[in-house]
């Protein structure tokens, strides 16, 4: 008969595996977002991105005059990359003689440690959008504010989008039949992981950590860009001390707002 041993049970390839499916179903805002993996196996820890400002619009010459070429000029920012990790503890007795499935649900939950924390800096980095590309509701933002702050995407207002509101948004939009289309309607043109509908020709993504008094946001493809350093890596160690095993998972990156154009903050 085959022993079972501790270290069948807590197998940090098996768990790897486990936490990256189910992180990635965790996250709400992260699929939104370009992933970069070009910083893995590259030395330092900061990328230098280049921004080159616009030269100008084209202006009107009269015949024999010269015209003066503009400078094109750019400027750079830098992304820190950093480290974001969380783990569990677990004594023999949880995990041999413990209620259900811990090693499992010590999986589930590192996963959803992760993409919750990333889906926190994936925010934060979109509540940095400019004044530009800022919409001011006269009141708390609702769906009706959506619709006017489209304008701010100028010619570009078509094409794939996403509106990211809280439930009080979402209950409001359902309510407005004029543009509210939901799932099942569009099943065959979702192409945003997590949207429950559409409105205004915005994918509409759900989340409690938009509250109800908070900004809406609107993005487009590669408005957000993730540069992964290295992805989850999951391990775990033995105390023998205390005959328990510990449980970790981390990951290093960074969140960037790579083309402030496409993307929209309104706010009150």
């Amino acid at each position: 008969m085959a022993l079972t041993k501790l270290a069948n049970l807590v197998d940090p390839e098996v768990m790897a595996g486990i936490i990256e499916q189910k992180y990635v179903d965790y996250m709400k805002f992260a699929p939104l977002a370009t992933i970069d993996n070009t910083l893995e196996g590259q030395a330092g820890d900061k990328i230098s991105l280049p921004h080159f400002n616009y030269i100008g619009d084209a202006s009107t010459l009269a015949e024999g005059v010269a015209l003066t070429p503009a400078q094109l000029t750019a400027s750079a920012v830098t992304v820190q990359i950093h480290k974001i990790a969380q783990g569990v503890e677990l004594t023999d007795e949880a995990i041999l003689s413990g209620y259900g499935d811990p090693v499992g649900e010590a999986a589930k939950q590192i996963a959803l440690a992760i993409a919750s924390q990333e889906d926190n800096e994936m925010l934060t980095t979109l509540s940095g959008i400019g004044a530009g590309m800022t919409y001011t509701a006269s009141s708390t933002p609702t769906d009706t504010d959506i619709l006017a702050a489209l304008e701010l995407f100028g010619e570009d207002i078509d094409g794939q989008k996403a509106a990211l509101v809280s439930p009080a948004v979402y209950t409001a939009m359902r309510s407005n039949t004029n543009q509210w289309v939901p799932a099942s309607e569009i099943a065959a043109n979702v192409a945003i992981k997590g949207a429950v509908g559409e409105y205004g020709g915005c994918q509409v993504i759900v989340s409690n950590k938009l509250t109800t008094s908070g900004n809406i946001y609107i993005v487009k493809p590669d408005a957000l860009r993730i540069f992964v350093k290295r992805g989850t890596l999951v391990e775990s160690d033995r105390d023998i001390l205390k005959f328990s095993n510990v449980i970790t998972a981390s990951k290093h990156f960074a969140t960037y707002l790579y083309n402030a154009s496409k993307a929209i903050k309104i706010t009150s």
